[in-house]
């Protein structure tokens, strides 16, 4: 059974009688390491990779790691061997453990804190994970009548970030991925409903290396699927449920990627394109992209 959240998160405005309530105030679901403890560097493992040049254990400070919380090879991370820092997001995990829950105590200066940040910030990613994607739900035109559910699931999940180590720590957050899942997933079947390639259902299929140049993949079914080293250059991937997907090395060259669902910056960072590469507005070329 699922915690109760010891602290309220940030209230949503009363409603005037007779009018919906106001959305929840959203914890920040970007990335700002300015104001992070450096926790993917320190909380997570990694394992010596085509990803990653060592091996690291979970709550061992990476060896890259400055005093001041922040990595000495940022801008060579790449050439160094480190590929996978430059694909990971924390979708803002990061900076609300850091200065929400922990009210901004570092783990350094306040070693009693390590063990119980180390815990509470992958349960934090989730949370902010699933709200970039009930966010993105919403604003689907075509799910209109499941917003009222996709509502109350981001302020449930909104409530959570604001909870203290504690709860978080005991907090089921996969049945709480259930539920919103569920909600997502019929989001996007009604977002697919009317287009060309929606019976194209590729849920968690092995499509490593697959052949999918200048294939029309419009509302095609992708969730967790295997796309690794896939060739998907020129595709047409408008409106494809994209959740999940591992698009490490993928050819994304030429692909027109707008309007895809759920489609996450590290998808993209994981990927290979170029300029002609269409991604939605609400995302960023990735630097290593070529021209």
């Amino acid at each position: 059974m699922s915690a109760t959240p010891a602290t309220p998160a940030t209230p949503s405005t009363p409603a005037t009688p007779g009018q919906p309530p106001a959305p929840p105030v959203l914890p920040v679901l970007q990335a700002d390491c300015a104001n992070c403890f450096a926790l993917c560097c320190v909380a997570l493992p990694f394992a010596k990779s085509t990803d990653f040049a060592a091996n690291k254990a979970a709550g061992t400070p990476c060896k890259n790691l400055q005093d001041d919380f922040r990595c000495g090879i940022h801008t060579r991370l790449r050439d160094k061997g480190f590929q996978g820092c430059t694909v990971f997001d924390c979708f803002g995990a990061g900076q609300q453990v850091s200065q929400v829950t922990f009210g901004g105590r570092d783990w350094r200066a306040h070693p009693g804190t390590a063990g119980a940040m180390y815990e509470v910030f992958p349960v934090m990613r989730q949370l902010h994970e699933l709200l970039f994607y009930v966010t993105g739900a919403l604003a689907l035109p075509a799910a209109a009548p499941l917003h009222a559910e996709l509502r109350r699931a981001q302020a449930e999940t909104a409530q959570w970030t604001a909870a203290d180590a504690d709860a978080l720590t005991r907090l089921d957050v996969g049945a709480l991925r259930g539920r919103v899942n569920t909600l997502l997933l019929r989001a996007s079947e009604l977002a697919r409903a009317k287009a060309p390639a929606r019976k194209r259902n590729h849920r968690g299929a092995d499509l490593m290396g697959a052949r999918l140049a200048g294939c029309d993949l419009r509302g095609a079914n992708f969730r967790g699927a295997y796309l690794i080293a896939a060739d998907l250059s020129g595709a047409d991937l408008r409106g494809a449920d994209l959740i999940g997907a591992d698009f490490r090395d993928a050819d994304l060259r030429g692909a027109d990627l707008r309007g895809a669902l759920f489609l996450t910056q590290p998808q993209l960072g994981a990927a290979r394109g170029d300029a002609a590469t269409r991604i939605p507005s609400t995302l960023v070329r990735p630097a290593h992209w070529s021209a």
